[in-house]
């Protein structure tokens, strides 16, 4: 299955239905009156949060949604059907956005949730409405109100707790793996994964976390180099982000310039994001010899001036990461009581997250329109000569992902 998590959709709710004109008329009754039924209300169109979905692939090629038109009214005073709602599903964290103005109308973080995006039209009403004392035989009806139409802009960003942050062969797959029951790709060459997999982290009998395993950055990502700004947003709900650092990287590249690297692309993407609460995690620790395994250490954390918990692990040998996960454990129940018992910490971290939600969709439509204004071939005023990326062709499906779910 292909992953999409964005998606531009056309909804339209149904038109109300007409009233009808009728007069009574049966045998030995004369002048029976009017009896022209109302019509019926137009199906409204709401959003469903379900847990089975993960993907938004369902609307990639169908992009309009009609929801049922009420019927109009009958003789004898009869009522017509009203339409059909239209429930469109969608995957737990889901927004939804209002194409036209970009407001948030609103967040689908919940399992069964349900969302108003588009509300029937009014029905119209019949000529009996209309009869008084002083007009027996109304022939006056009205029309049925058009239902409302919106285009709509979905974005899904994955919901879990931890999120892994790191360059290409970092090493979170195979951390996932080992965590995890979730089975993304690893390999023994470099590549970069091009999805985010979530997985679910057992600590104890009754206490769990999501993992999320987010495709590898690059230098330049908050700039639209490669995939990493396409999948930073997943990062904007979680809890907790663990930076992962290859400690003895396949190209001798210098660890301390690699976590560097992702911390200024991070700081470029969304500022309050880089506020987020991070560990650093230095993996591939078996690829060092021990003698050698405090100065890489302290080469690193010198060099990010890092201030924060570090932890050294393997994750193909699974060293040092039960440990990992059981502070992390203790961090998310830590967190959660501090939310209940402590108002001004969770107005805090509420206004943290809306600051992380603005910058990243303000970043991700700066992107857009660079992208929409490159393809009228058009360079903007003070755009370098020699920059490749007003010539490059855009590729607006994107690459084919393959979608890894535990």
């Amino acid at each position: 299955m292909k992953f999409v998590d964005e998606v531009s959709i056309f909804v339209k709710a149904g038109d109300g239905g007409n009233g009808c004109m009728s007069f009574r008329r049966e045998k030995f009754i004369e002048n029976g009156g009017p009896n022209g039924g109302d019509g019926g209300d137009g199906g409204s169109v709401y959003m469903l949060a379900d847990e089975n979905l993960n993907t938004l692939v369902d609307y990639r090629y169908t992009r309009r949604f009609d929801a049922e038109r009420g019927s109009n009214g009958g003789s004898a005073d009869c009522t017509g059907r009203k339409g059909e709602e239209m429930i469109l599903r969608v995957p737990v964290g889901t927004t939804v956005i209002d194409a036209g103005t970009q407001e948030v109308i609103g967040d689908l973080t919940k399992a069964g949730q349900r969302l108003l995006v588009a509300h029937g039209g009014w029905h119209g009403l019949g000529n009996t409405r209309f009869k008084s004392s002083t007009n027996r035989a109304p022939r006056q009806t009205s029309l049925g109100k058009p239902g409302e139409s919106r285009d709509l802009k979905l974005e899904l960003k994955v919901l879990a707790d931890v999120g892994l942050l790191g360059l290409p062969n970092a090493g979170k797959s195979t951390l996932i793996r080992s965590i995890s029951a979730a089975k993304p790709k690893v390999a023994d060459y470099p590549f970069t994964t091009l999805v985010p997999n979530l997985g679910v982290v057992s600590v104890d009998r009754y206490k769990s976390f999501v993992v999320a395993d987010i495709p590898g950055l690059i230098e330049g990502a908050s700039d639209g180099a490669g995939l990493g700004i396409r999948f930073l947003k997943h990062l904007s709900r979680t809890r907790l982000l663990l930076h992962l650092v290859d400690m003895a990287p396949l190209d001798l590249t210098d660890a301390a310039d690699s976590a560097e690297t992702i911390v200024n692309e991070l700081s470029k993407f969304s500022p309050s994001l880089a506020l987020r609460d991070r560990w650093l995690v230095l993996n591939k620790s078996d690829q060092i010899m021990e003698e050698d395994q405090e100065a890489r250490i302290k080469e690193i954390t010198d060099r990010l001036e890092w201030t924060g918990p570090v932890y050294v692990i393997s994750a193909i040998g699974r060293e040092g990461t039960e440990k990992l996960c059981q502070d992390i454990m203790r961090y998310l129940e830590e967190r959660a009581v501090r939310l209940a018992e402590e108002p001004q910490y969770a107005k805090d971290l509420a206004e943290l997250d809306r600051h992380i939600e603005d910058e990243a969709r303000a970043q991700l439509q700066a992107l857009d329109d660079q992208r929409a204004l490159r393809r009228t071939g058009v360079k903007p005023v003070g755009a370098e000569e020699d920059d490749s990326f007003w010539d490059e062709e855009d590729d607006e499906d994107g690459p084919e992902i393959i979608y890894v779910r535990d």
